[in-house]
């Protein structure tokens, strides 16, 4: 697979990575050895990013993705993981003694003795006008406690805020064919950085994999059935802030643009894959034959100009008069 430098860490990262949010919680329950065969199935399929969190299942996916690259040392992959949700969210705790930590319990969970990038799990917004918690950030580089750092974020001038960092080797953003804001100055801005750009929520928790419809019923234990209006957490994580029967139809016109031979969901993939200035792109997977199938997106030919411009006008038909402004 097409390996492409994650920014300032200077590391490689295949160009589809596996987000692992769905092997700790909030998706349902996934057994482990279920969990472990995923992991199998992506790095099989010549995936070399993980992206986890501390939170996730308090701490289980971590603890999965150490047992995982324990017993496959050769896998060669660079994990990230997030810090920050542990404690209310509130400027004043985001502190170099909580960092210190979060991080720590980090590097138990995963089993290393330096994380290779963790990234501050969308934190309030003036966190990251924080000279305070970027100093304490540069401290757990100089303590061989981290490699890099990063963020995770949820608005377009929260990423810029941080691009304009000098430490910041990443920033995790929403990007999909429902979520196009981004592209506007947000990729434009990390390229001429050399900031890393991780593309998160790609199938807009499932609706652009075309397989929903108005009455589908998900587990109460997930989070597209608690988390629908922004009541758990942020809005624009669950189905990236779009109304779901307003995602179902537009999923449904999305579909029709697939190449022959290819899924809405890998469409939807390589759409993400081909915008300038991404790095990787992180689905998740509830099973070893969705690993491997969004790990062969990044095998599909460029998608041509008319169908970019075809999301682009479904995106302004559907999506851009209800929720752009939010973002």
């Amino acid at each position: 697979m097409e390996q492409r430098v994650l920014g300032r860490t200077g590391r490689k990262a295949s160009v589809v990575g596996l987000g692992t949010w769905q092997l700790g919680a909030d998706w349902g329950d996934v057994r482990e050895e279920d969990a472990l065969a995923v992991l199998d199935a992506a790095v099989e399929s010549g995936v070399t990013f993980f992206d986890t969190a501390d939170v996730y299942g308090d701490g289980r996916s971590e603890q999965l993705i150490g047992r995982y690259l324990r017993e496959r040392p050769d896998a060669g992959v660079l994990v990230a993981t997030k810090a920050g949700r542990r404690l209310e969210q509130r400027p004043e705790n985001y502190t170099l003694e909580n960092l210190r930590a979060w991080t720590d319990r980090s590097r138990a969970n995963l089993g290393v003795e330096v994380l290779d990038l963790v990234q501050l799990h969308c934190p309030p917004t003036a966190v990251y006008s924080s000279d305070r918690v970027f100093d304490a950030l540069d401290t757990l580089v100089a303590e061989q406690r981290v490699a890099a750092y990063g963020v995770s974020v949820e608005t377009c001038a929260e990423a810029l805020t941080a691009i304009a960092r000098p430490g910041v080797a990443s920033v995790q953003i929403i990007l999909n064919p429902f979520r196009l804001k981004p592209l506007d100055e947000v990729l434009p801005a990390a390229a001429a950085a050399g900031v890393g750009i991780i593309a998160r929520v790609p199938l807009a928790s499932g609706l652009l994999s075309g397989r929903y419809t108005r009455d589908t019923v998900f587990p109460a234990d997930d989070h597209r059935t608690y988390n629908r209006d922004g009541s758990a957490f942020d809005q624009g994580e669950t189905f990236s802030g779009v109304d779901f029967a307003t995602g179902v139809e537009a999923a449904v016109e999305f579909a029709a643009l697939a190449p022959e031979g290819a899924t809405p969901a890998q469409t939807a993939l390589r759409w993400i894959v081909q915008q300038p200035g991404v790095s990787t792109v992180i689905p998740g997977a509830r099973n070893p034959a969705q690993a491997r199938a969004n790990a062969a997106a990044a095998a599909l030919p460029p998608l041509p100009a008319a169908t970019l411009a075809a999301v682009e006008g479904l995106y302004d038909r559907r999506i851009r008069a209800t929720v752009h402004d939010r973002w």
